[in-house]
């Protein structure tokens, strides 16, 4: 059939997720939408913030396509910032809290920031990454009554900037829903930072994608033990908005404090790295408090142990396992619900909750490509190629870095770098990072899959497997170990070398293991690559010796 009939306002209107909060506003205006200490703010007080920030931004001289910056923990004026910014027309820069001054310096110049909207607790660091930039853009600091003081710094106070903006500042999405939205930058572990460009449609896409596939709804009360400042949330700054749901701010997470709002606030969802979950199974009882209710527990990274998933079912989480990267605005596979997978034994349910699962509904396609080849691998569970997706939900691009898109754009697919297979069933199974599988005389070895037998070990908390240069087998197994409270003193190598034998092929086997605290990132991920970076440097000294 063919047609000439045309777009127009009426049946065409470019997707924002600036738009949640519009109908949130209007549906549960006088309900509770963000809760953080003594604060309380209802859905028609977070809009009317939201257009004053953006009426004051405009007023400073930001408009389309400028960059504003947000140093800052999980408070409600990070909330804000996520309406606010993309109200204005501009493009909201989370920076990760915990970086250094120059990494952060970086950013700032890379991006061109106009205006840098800073939290007091991390003035003194936004201070030292403002220096030597040529064009330092304009300081907003944040005094949040919850937060410790922080250095003096020259800025306009926030609260003046929203007094200065209009409250009935105009609400409507941008010209071009493929405007950018937002600006991330990514580790930049084996050099600069990445800047991960995202559009306002694949936000509104994917926070829709999270929400119904989490089971939010206007009941929902969410805690936010996720940083917002990664991957804008995993989304979830705007998909709990869409349902309705109330924001429970938190600026640290600290065990005794997750327990504590879970029972005064009756939370019913967080997301959480992995690290997380093992600081709550961990914490001491006097940490602790009992709630009646289930709490969806959402978590990315290596699949969950099985005595993880345990542990957490005990204290009253039920875990959702799901996968993405930032450049696909976080999750983007999730480990969907089977009939009769909650009646199954614990060691079936997790072998199954390992896996990474099937696309969100709003993601168009998830497949495992040879690593050569835009050519599928067969969906038998075992032959091993790179995960690749597609769809709306998939970044622009990397910000001035034509050499990095060109290296994960591929025949129309978004290549994650991430190693799996394909169970015949249709739900993808990581089985490792590119760079993590350990080569150990020509036979590929999981790190994740060893770390799977580690940490059913009773003393273990936390492990990480890298690849240990070896003159024979060329790589071999080493398994770095933080062990459980207590049992620092009472562990050896020779033991979680024998549990190993017992569990795995041989050669899988760690031939080396280190005991101690384990490195991470920001959001609680392992950094293998600074493992990775003390063996070769014990090996240096070696060789000069």
């Amino acid at each position: 059939m063919e047609d000439d009939l045309p777009k127009h306002g009426a049946n065409f209107v470019p997707l924002s997720p600036v738009s949640f909060l519009r109908r949130a506003a209007h549906a549960w205006g006088a309900r509770p939408a963000v809760l953080h200490g003594a604060r309380a703010y209802t859905y028609a007080e977070l809009l009317e913030r939201a257009r004053r920030l953006a009426s004051g931004l405009v007023r400073l001289g930001v408009g389309r396509a400028d960059v504003v910056a947000a140093l800052m923990p999980n408070i409600p004026e990070m909330l804000e910032a996520h309406y606010g910014v993309p109200m204005a027309n501009a493009v909201l820069c989370p920076i990760n809290i915990r970086l250094d001054a120059g990494t952060i310096r970086f950013i700032l110049a890379h991006s061109g920031a106009k205006v840098l909207l800073v939290d007091r607790e991390y003035a003194a660091i936004a201070a030292r990454a403002l220096e030597e930039l040529d064009t330092p853009p304009i300081v907003v600091v944040i005094d949040d009554p919850e937060g410790p003081d922080g250095a003096a710094i020259d800025a306009m106070p926030y609260e003046a900037l929203l007094a200065s903006g209009d409250p009935s500042f105009p609400v409507s999405p941008p010209a071009d829903e493929w405007d950018a939205i937002s600006l991330s930058y990514t580790s930049g572990t084996t050099g600069d930072p990445k800047g991960v460009v995202v559009h306002h449609r694949g936000a509104y896409l994917n926070a829709c994608g999270n929400a119904l596939s989490l089971g939010l709804s206007p009941r929902s009360v969410y805690l936010w033990t996720l940083p917002m400042f990664h991957c804008n949330g995993w989304t979830y700054t705007w998909a709990v908005t869409l349902q309705g749901g109330v924001h429970v701010c938190l600026r640290k997470v600290e065990p005794a404090r997750v327990f504590a709002l879970i029972a005064e606030h009756g939370v019913t969802h967080l997301c959480a790295a992995p690290v997380v979950l093992t600081m709550l199974i961990n914490a001491p009882a006097e940490a602790r408090r009992n709630f009646p209710h289930r709490v969806t527990a959402a978590t990315g990274g290596a699949a969950p142990p099985s005595p993880v998933i345990a542990a957490m079912e005990a204290m009253g989480f039920d875990i959702v396992h799901l996968y993405g990267l930032t450049e696909c605005y976080g999750p983007s596979l999730m480990n969907a619900w089977q009939p009769g997978l909650d009646a199954r034994p614990l060691a079936e349910r997790a072998a199954f909750l390992a896996r990474q699962g099937v696309g969100l509904p709003t993601l168009e396609e998830v497949a495992v490509l040879a690593r050569d080849r835009a050519e599928r691998v067969p969906a038998d569970g075992a032959t091993i190629g790179e995960i690749a997706i597609r769809g709306n939900t998939i970044m622009k691009g990397y910000l001035r870095n034509p050499k990095a898109n060109a290296a994960v754009f591929d025949q129309g697919w978004f290549r994650t770098g991430d190693l799996g297979v394909m169970h015949p069933d249709g739900y993808v199974e990581v089985k490792d990072r590119a760079k993590d599988i350990v080569i150990s005389g020509g036979e590929n070895i999981s790190s994740l899959e060893v770390e799977e037998v580690l940490y059913a070990h009773p003393k273990v908390m936390e492990a990480a497997v890298v690849a240990h240069p070896d003159p024979f087998w060329g790589e071999v197994p080493h398994a770095f170990i933080a062990p459980k409270p207590g049992c620092e003193d009472d562990i050896t190598a020779e033991e979680i070398i024998a549990f190993c034998r017992d569990r795995l092929a041989h050669f899988k086997v760690p031939r080396h293991v280190t005991f101690g605290p384990l490195p991470k990132t920001a959001t609680g991920k392992i950094q293998k690559f600074a493992l990775r970076a003390r063996l070769r440097g014990e090996a240096g000294a070696e060789a000069a010796g």
